[in-house]
């Protein structure tokens, strides 16, 4: 079996092993980290090997620390990155290059469109009946996008959204508000089939899926780090934010919106949020502007997308694409019968 692990901002961790009666055989470890001394791989395949099959991430990292020589040092990758390794070998994931990859970069369409692709792409990826995709968003009118798990009436000034020309709206996945202002914000969607993230806990299937823009983001200028759960950040701060959806038959949606330009004085009057909620957005004043894309790249929105798009493509291979005229169809259809309904955009009050 084999299974392999790219550490979000680390290494490759690479792992080959067997199992007999239940137990890890034949154990060998590999990577591009660095490791002192040579030795202590040795010592991490002997840890690691007669090892239930059935051990988890943090019993397979407690016997390869006991087993690390004193003053080892472990550079670009972790015990618990091993057991990760280990996991997926075990649970015969896919990685990266398995795939044929698609990129979307198609002309604007409304908010409401835009959320109904996002469950229709994932469905078909899910099923088969699409590659494994990434779909850049652009959308033809300004909306608030609230959680699927979130408070209408809690996070939205309905009188700030209208004086700001603001619609609406829910998503299928979780998490907070995000304000999809005109030219201000950079969304991006991937649609991809469980097995890509098999063996890892839903928690670092956040930094996995998002390892390439962290990549994008440092080719620009930006030392972006992934900070648990789901926030992407600089040393200046926060640059935006993930969320997920799993479908039951096997289609991931991650989608990610990064600040590019947002005006902070707005956000406050459409948004119920705080000045601590906003300090964590990037700023600390209402009348800043919360624009850590713009700032520290001085580049043009469009530039900074198609170096997304450079980097998904150097990363994965991936072939440009588009939205085929039948999921157009079946995500407005989608629209009328569920995103545009009061009863779905006031399921949580």
């Amino acid at each position: 079996m084999h299974g392999e692990y790219k550490v979000p901002g680390g290494k490759l961790v690479v792992v080959d092993l067997e199992t007999a009666g239940g137990k890890i055989s034949e154990f060998a470890l590999a990577g591009d980290f660095f490791l002192e001394p040579d030795e202590a791989l040795i010592d991490i395949n002997a840890a690691v090997t007669g090892l239930p099959e059935t051990a988890d991430v943090p019993t397979i990292a407690a016997a390869i620390r006991q087993a690390l020589p004193g003053g080892a040092q472990l550079l670009g990758f972790t015990p618990e990155a091993v057991g990760t390794a280990v996991r997926r070998a075990l649970a015969t994931a896919s990685s990266w290059g398995d795939f044929d990859w698609e990129i979307i970069d198609d002309p604007a369409v409304s908010p409401l469109v835009n959320l109904a692709l996002d469950e229709v792409l994932t469905e078909r990826v899910g099923d088969g009946r699409r590659r494994p995709t990434l779909r850049i968003w652009e959308w033809d009118s300004s909306a608030v996008v609230i959680g699927s798990f979130q408070s209408y009436k809690n996070e939205v000034d309905p009188d700030g959204a209208k004086k700001h020309g603001f619609d609406v709206v829910r998503r299928i996945s979780g998490g907070g508000a995000m304000l999809m202002g005109a030219e201000q914000i950079i969304t991006y969607s991937l649609y991809v089939p469980a097995s890509l993230v098999a063996g890892l806990t839903f928690a670092d299937s956040y930094a996995f899926l998002d390892d390439w823009v962290l990549q994008a983001l440092r080719g620009i200028g930006i030392e972006a780090t992934y900070q648990p759960l789901n926030d992407i950040a600089s040393p200046h701060g926060k640059i935006g934010g993930a969320a997920q959806k799993r479908l039951a038959n096997g289609g991931i949606l991650h989608h990610a919106t990064l600040s590019y330009d947002i005006d902070g004085q707005m956000m406050t009057e459409v948004l119920r949020i705080g000045r601590e909620k906003l300090s964590d957005k990037g700023t600390t004043s209402a009348a800043k502007r919360v624009d850590p894309l713009r700032t520290q790249t001085g580049m043009a929105r469009r530039d900074i997308i198609d170096a997304f798009i450079a980097q998904f493509q150097t990363f994965t291979g991936a072939e440009r694409g588009t939205v085929s005229a039948e999921e157009l169809a079946a995500a407005e259809e989608l629209v009328r019968t569920k995103f545009s309904t009061h009863s779905w955009l006031h399921r949580v009050p």
